[in-house]
């Protein structure tokens, strides 16, 4: 196999990983974490597991990844961070866990504070303290 080449079964492997936290499959991901999947894997975009649980509204998974170490504040390619993709969903659930794991509502582009202004989305900037 030339080394250059990407392993076809590792690209498989990685896909199951983000269409589990995708799909909020908490278990099965924190299971492959605890076996030493990076909790912060990203894709070809930058967009993490914890990224890609939070935007599609899976809080529980979302907290079981901070749990283990995914970063909350990390933004994917595009400057986009957990927080501002759950507030651009409207998961006041996403957003809450979150918080409680240390995202900062001004970080990434753009930040969660300014989609939550964009969006009318009051109660969050509240939470912000904002």
């Amino acid at each position: 196999m030339d080394p250059m080449q990407p392993d076809p079964e590792l690209e498989e492997f990685a896909t199951r990983l983000f269409d589990l936290a995708r799909t909020g499959q908490t278990e099965q991901l924190r299971a492959y974490v605890e076996a030493g999947v990076p909790a912060d894997l990203c894709n070809d975009r930058g967009d993490t597991l914890l990224m890609l649980a939070a935007y599609h509204g899976h809080a529980e998974t979302v907290r079981a990844l901070t749990a283990l170490g995914a970063d909350p504040g990390r933004a994917n390619d595009r400057g986009q961070t957990p927080l501002s993709g759950a507030v651009f969903k409207k998961e006041p659930e996403v957003v809450r866990a979150l918080l409680e794991a240390g995202a900062d509502p001004d970080a990434g582009s753009p930040s969660a504070t300014d989609a939550a202004r964009m969006f009318g989305q009051d109660e969050y900037l509240k939470w912000f303290g904002h």
